[in-house]
């Protein structure tokens, strides 16, 4: 495979983007204009570890379903992806200095939700790995500088969060636009990635409008550190864009 896969940053939504054709159309609209990956590598900020971590690497065929107090028919969805034990092999090769342990975690909801759109056949192969809670927002870039070579072998590298995240502020029963410190920060994200201002965005908590109040906790920021070092240097695009129930931005990025 010739091609240079890009890299995503991919908003994973509410479960309920599963079973909702209407939210999920714009990622199937995405999913038209990407180039199919040989394997996909990802980086969920539902799973973090104090170092790395390495997910399953058979076939997906059980799905943690780490959310609480939906539908019933959510527990019931299956994605079972083909595992990729030869991308495993590539990760280590490419990291020799991280001890890396190997668990059979299945794939967690930031990751299946948004790929039932993108790869609805859940025919493209998959290995997950966790987030490292002792990497600093640099250490993170680093790690996606380093992963980046596989991009030349097929593999998609994808980090799946949220740019803004605070379920404490979530209202179902929102109505009206967005609210004004989730669209500043969202901006603010928007500039600074489409710069490429990477000293910028590793202060991101220090500097970005209402930083702490859109991420009380930072885990569904972190694929982004990722996906950036990955993608670093080339063209950057905001294929979704937009906010649910006026606070979780939609945006998401390619790098490529």
């Amino acid at each position: 495979m010739s091609a240079r896969m890009p890299v995503l940053f991919v908003s994973h939504g509410s479960p309920m983007v599963m079973l909702d054709d209407a939210q999920g159309e714009p990622y199937r609209q995405w999913a038209r204009q990407l180039p199919r990956p040989r394997a996909v590598l990802v980086f969920s900020a539902h799973w973090e570890t104090p170092g790395l971590s390495l997910g399953e690497t058979d076939k997906h065929a059980e799905l943690i379903y780490d959310f609480y107090g939906f539908p019933d028919e959510l527990y019931e969805v299956q994605y079972p992806a083909p595992g990729a034990p030869w991308l495993a092999q590539q990760v280590m090769e490419l990291l020799p200095d991280e001890p890396m342990r190997a668990t059979r975690r299945g794939l967690d909801h930031g990751v299946y939700v948004p790929f039932l759109h993108l790869w609805p056949e859940a025919d493209v192969p998959i290995l997950q790995i966790s987030l490292p809670q002792s990497f600093s927002a640099k250490d993170l870039f680093e790690l996606g500088k380093r992963l980046a070579p596989l991009r030349d072998q097929g593999v998609m590298i994808i980090g799946a969060g949220a740019l803004t995240h605070n379920l404490r502020a979530w209202n179902p029963r929102h109505e009206g636009g967005a609210e004004p410190w989730a669209v500043a920060f969202d901006e603010w994200v928007a500039a600074t990635v489409g710069s490429a201002d990477w000293q910028r965005l590793f202060d991101w908590q220090a500097l970005a409008p209402h930083a702490q109040f859109n991420h009380p906790t930072a885990e569904h920021f972190l694929p982004l550190l990722i996906a950036a070092g990955a993608g670093a240097g080339d063209k950057v695009t905001f294929p979704m864009t937009g906010f649910q129930y006026g606070i979780f931005s939609q945006r998401s990025v390619q790098f490529g």
